[in-house]
């Protein structure tokens, strides 16, 4: 049966594998840090690294000074986006 949702509770619950659990308590030791400690800073960290990639887009050189050109130089709309513009509503 399945659990409800239980709003402001900061605790998280894991099903892990004894040989699984065995290493992280060994690591956390090694990096005197409590396991709890431990998992959040490494899953932390991963977790940004993740949103970091999902919302950065990296550019070379070459497509940076192409996007600083357009916005200097932008080109002359066609008539395909002035059709487009024109079904707008009014910004007043």
């Amino acid at each position: 049966m399945p659990r409800a949702a239980i709003e402001n509770n900061s605790r998280l619950a894991l099903r892990v594998h004894p040989a699984d659990k065995a290493r992280l308590v060994r690591a956390s030791a090694l990096e005197h840090m409590d396991l709890t400690e431990f998992i959040l800073r490494n899953v932390l960290r991963a977790a940004d690294a993740v949103i970091d990639k999902a919302e950065r887009l990296v550019l070379s050189e070459r497509d940076s000074l192409r996007i600083l050109d357009l916005l200097e130089h932008p080109p002359v709309p066609n008539a395909r986006l002035m059709a487009a513009a024109r079904t707008l509503p009014d910004q007043a």
